[in-house]
């Protein structure tokens, strides 16, 4: 929300891309963590308390002792309910002596297998992996005469999840109109016809045995544990936790099961896992549901973030994560800096009005094309935020009075005095007309060229992208007219320099991304157009020297400033001067 106004008119669009393209990844690992930490917290602290009981409390322990060894039995079957034990067909994989709770070599046992699916499982069928675990020397079959219930244990995991059919293109050739008919109909049958799921194969199965022997009371069982402990109360006893870890698992590795699939691979892995690296996948998981409920987080985005814990670089991670922190503090002090400038500002003098308003009409575009794509409410709202800003910069660089005259009342624009009556609006006119001559011809063939080459909507999307788009990629040449008027005027003393200081450092943060964040060349370079426009600012502050006689940010000038020094230090000492004479007297 945040611009480098009005110096920067481009600055703000810029500055959106690049945190989309590069800055994005460790801002959404950042609202991750915040999340699970306070999730965290409020189950610890805030969760419902169980009523007071005055029974005596009772510690729970785990029925397994550490070390003890099991064995393990695993079935795959289409129903979710499983008692064919002595099912030889459905069993694939039995392993005995694994030490629970033991960290080694010898507690994780894998295997690899394939899988040829049923005709039943390729029609949508269901499929479910059913595992069990008991002592070893122990049956897990229920109906075996030396079975024991408080020695084995079990349960049960679709292999096979269902997922819904991504959502028909809606866009369609606007200059074609036979692809434009067939485009019409098939996007009306898919509409008419009721919401389509696939199902999708599991390629890993990892079962992971909780390594918890946590004495619990069973009164006040911690309320991250309590939905998933399995409690024989009579002998005060818990069963080891069954955790299904899908959490690696993304979404493009599933493979989608249909009638042309004839063998599945199977991937099957069993292990321990600490109580804490638990809690925190639950927890990140449960990150991930609220900041899809808020909106915040697109379908897809929790895999993508996966992918940089489990392809990335780890020192190139914290980097990343560190330099997000530092571009969000800068942000926020830019943005900071840029409400004052514009609320203690008192001249428009040797500034460009009309950069401002042109940066109300870009937002307006981005505003109504991320309306028009169906973007989430969070985003909608801080692109909302930033337009009323923009129209509150208006309302601060010109006079905006309601012309009543009409039927219908009307806001008017009139200029300031400040602005009108030097120099500044001579330049900021000329240099406005010829930028106006450029955008108008580049904006024009990008909208031919996209009318011809992509497919919209409609014609007003088209419309909204084609000003959307060169927004995003000839928003810097709106920096242009405020160089023109410091050219000009031979001065730059009315420049909010401590803004742009915090967005040149957000600048070259985002050149860090530019070489981290894999992007096509042209974005790349994209990214390091804003450089020039600041190194040019920065060259016109060394270059032209300050100008006392001219007013600065806050509509002073040095001369002013001067003046009221010497009418302090003459009033002081005068004053002395009187104590004196008294004192003498």
């Amino acid at each position: 929300m945040s611009q480098v106004q009005p110096s920067v008119g481009g600055a703000p669009v810029a500055a959106q891309r690049r945190q989309q393209e590069g800055g994005g990844i460790g801002q959404t690992i950042a609202g991750v963590v915040r999340m699970a930490v306070m999730w965290y917290f409020a189950m610890k602290f805030f969760a419902p308390k169980r009523p007071a009981s005055n029974e005596p409390s009772v510690l729970l322990s785990n029925t397994f002792d550490k070390g003890e060894p099991m064995d393990m039995w695993l079935y795959l079957t289409e129903k979710d309910k499983f008692n064919d034990f002595s099912n030889e067909d459905a069993l694939y994989w039995h392993e005995t002596n694994i030490p629970y709770g033991v960290w080694g070599p010898t507690s994780t046992r894998k295997r690899t297998l394939t899988y040829y699916p049923s005709e039943a499982l390729k029609h949508n069928g269901s499929l479910y992996a059913h595992v069990f675990f008991a002592r070893s020397g122990y049956p897990a079959d229920p109906s075996d005469p030396e079975y024991d219930p408080k020695s084995a244990f079990g349960g049960t995991h679709p292999v096979v999840v269902y997922l819904r059919k991504s959502k028909v293109d809606k866009k369609k050739s606007l200059l074609d109109e036979t692809s434009q008919m067939e485009d019409d109909s098939q996007i009306e049958t898919k509409e008419e016809g009721p919401v389509e799921y696939i199902s999708y194969w599991k390629p890993n199965i990892t079962i992971n045995l909780l390594d918890d022997f946590n004495r619990y009371q069973h009164n006040n069982i911690p309320q991250t544990v309590v939905g998933y402990l399995n409690v024989d109360f009579e002998s005060a006893r818990y069963y080891p936790i069954i955790y299904f870890n899908d959490f690696w698992l993304l979404r493009d590795k599933l493979t989608a099961v249909n009638e042309t699939v004839g063998e599945l691979p199977l991937n099957l892995e069993v292990g321990p896992i600490s109580v804490t690296k638990w809690q925190w996948f639950l927890q990140i998981e449960q990150a991930f549901q609220m900041h899809r409920s808020y909106g915040s987080m697109l379908e897809g985005e929790a895999d993508e973030l996966k992918r940089v814990f489990l392809e990335g670089n780890p020192y190139l991670l914290a980097i990343t994560m560190a330099v997000s922190l530092l571009h969000s503090l800068f942000d926020f002090l830019a943005f900071k800096n840029d409400i004052q400038f514009w609320n203690k500002n008192k001249s428009m003098e040797g500034l460009s009005a009309k950069s401002v308003v042109l940066n109300f009409v870009c937002q307006v575009i981005i505003f109504l094309y991320l309306l028009d794509n169906e973007t989430s409410w969070m985003i909608l709202f801080s692109s909302g935020i930033g337009l009323c800003i923009e129209f509150w910069k208006i309302g601060k660089a010109m006079h905006v009075e309601i012309d009543r005259s009409g039927r219908i009342p009307l806001l008017k624009f009139r200029d300031r005095e400040s602005y009108a009556n030097n120099k500044t609006k001579e330049y900021d006119d000329i240099a406005m007309k010829y930028l106006s001559y450029v955008l108008f011809f580049l904006a024009a063939c990008f909208a031919v060229y996209s009318l011809k080459y992509d497919k919209h909507k409609s014609w007003y999307s088209w419309i909204l992208s084609s000003l959307t788009s060169c927004v995003y990629m000839f928003g810097f040449i709106m920096m242009c007219p405020q160089l023109f008027i410091n050219y000009k005027l031979k001065s730059v003393a009315h420049m909010p320099w401590r803004q742009m200081t915090y967005k040149f450092l957000n600048t070259i943060i985002d050149d860090l991304f530019a070489f981290v964040i894999k992007m096509p060349l042209l974005h790349r370079l994209s990214v390091f157009r804003d450089d020039v426009i600041f190194l040019i600012y920065l060259y016109q502050r060394w270059v032209y020297p300050v100008d006392k006689k001219r007013v600065n940010e806050f509509g002073f000038g040095g001369a002013e400033e001067e003046t009221q020094q010497s009418q302090i230090t003459e009033g002081a000492e005068s004053s002395s001067t009187q104590e004196g004479d008294k004192k003498t007297n």
